[in-house]
C-alpha cells in the first residue's frame, strides 16, 4: 500500500491537501486571464506548468505526492465548475466532473481528519481497481458518443437533476458514516480486530448496517443518471449491486467473528440499507 513515509504532525496532511486542492481549484480564475488577452490554451498550459513548478518548489516527497494529487483533484473540480456554466451540451458532464473529483478528494480529507492512522495515498481512491477505472472510462465514452449523435438525450435537465440529488444524498450519507464510525472506518475490510475496534450502532448506523456502502451505491448510480447514460446506468446498477452484495457478506463474516452475539443482535434489528441485500446468512 502506498503511504506517507514519515508521519507528519496530526492534521498536517488534511491542511496540506485542502490548501493544494483550493490552489488547483483556482483554475476558476482562468477566464479572467483570457479576457485580459491571454489565449485559452496558452493560458491553461502556463497555468498547469506554473502549478506544478510551485508544488515542486514548496514540497518534497512524501508531501509532494499528497499535494500533486489534491491539486489535480482541485483543478478537475474547477474545470467541472467552468464546464457546468458553459452554454453547451457538456454542462451536465461538468456536474459529473465536480461530483467525481469532490468524492475522491473528500475520501482523503475525511480520513485525514477522522482516522489519520489509516491514512495513505490510497485514501484518495484514485487507484481503486482496474474495474473501477474501466467503468469510469466506459461512462465517459458513452456520454461522448451519445452527445455527438443524439445531443438531445443529454439535455434532459430534470433527469440530470434527479441524478445530482442521488449523488448529493449518497455523498452526504457516506461521509456521515465515515465521521460516525471514526477510527473504526477503514477503506479495506479488516480481517483482524484491533484493540480500539468497537461496534458502531448509533447515528446513521442505527438506520443501516452499511451506510457507507449505501451512500456509494446511490452515488455511483446517480452519476450515470446525471449523465443520462442509459447503457452505463443499467450496467452500473447491476455491477455495484453485485459488488456490495459480496462485500457486505465478506465484511459481516469478520464482524461476527469480532463481536459475536452483539453483532448478530444488531443484524436482526437493522437492515443493510442496500436493496435486496440481507448480508451473510447465519445458520443457527
Amino acid at each position: 500500500m502506498a503511504g506517507c513515509a514519515a508521519r507528519a504532525p496530526p492534521g498536517s496532511e488534511a491542511r496540506l491537501s485542502l490548501a493544494t486542492f483550493l490552489l488547483g481549484a483556482s483554475v476558476l480564475a482562468l477566464p479572467l486571464l483570457t479576457r485580459a488577452g491571454l489565449q485559452g490554451r496558452t493560458g491553461l498550459a502556463l497555468y498547469v506548468a506554473g502549478l506544478n513548478a510551485l508544488l515542486l518548489l514548496l514540497y518534497r516527497p512524501p508531501r509532494y505526492q499528497i499535494a500533486i494529487r489534491a491539486c489535480f483533484l482541485g483543478f478537475v473540480f474547477g474545470c467541472g465548475v467552468l464546464l457546468s456554466f458553459s452554454q453547451s451540451s457538456w454542462n451536465h458532464f461538468g456536474w459529473y466532473v465536480c461530483s467525481l473529483s469532490l468524492f475522491h478528494y473528500s475520501e482523503y480529507l475525511v480520513t485525514a481528519v477522522n482516522n489519520p492512522k489509516s491514512l495513505s495515498l490510497d485514501s484518495f481512491l484514485l487507484n481503486h481497481s482496474l474495474e473501477y477505472t474501466v467503468a469510469a472510462l466506459s461512462s465517459w465514452i458513452e456520454f461522448t458518443l451519445e452527445n455527438i449523435f443524439w445531443p438531445e438525450l443529454k439535455q434532459i435537465t430534470w433527469l440530470s437533476t434527479m441524478g445530482l440529488l442521488m449523488v448529493v444524498f449518497g455523498e452526504c450519507l457516506r461521509k456521515a458514516a465515515m465521521f460516525t464510525a471514526g477510527s473504526n472506518f477503514n477503506h479495506v475490510v479488516q480481517n483482524e480486530k484491533s484493540d480500539t475496534h468497537t461496534l458502531v450502532t448509533s447515528g446513521v448506523y442505527a438506520w443501516f448496517r452499511h451506510p457507507s456502502y449505501v451512500g456509494w451505491f446511490y452515488w455511483s448510480i446517480g452519476t450515470q443518471v446525471m449523465l443520462c447514460n442509459p447503457i452505463c446506468g443499467v450496467v452500473y446498477a447491476l455491477t455495484v449491486w453485485r459488488f456490495f452484495r459480496d462485500r457486505t457478506e465478506e465484511e459481516e463474516i469478520s464482524l461476527i467473528h469480532f463481536f459475536g452475539e452483539e453483532y448478530l443482535e444488531y443484524k436482526k434489528r437493522v437492515p443493510t440499507g442496500l436493496p435486496f441485500i440481507k448480508g451473510v446468512k447465519v445458520e443457527l
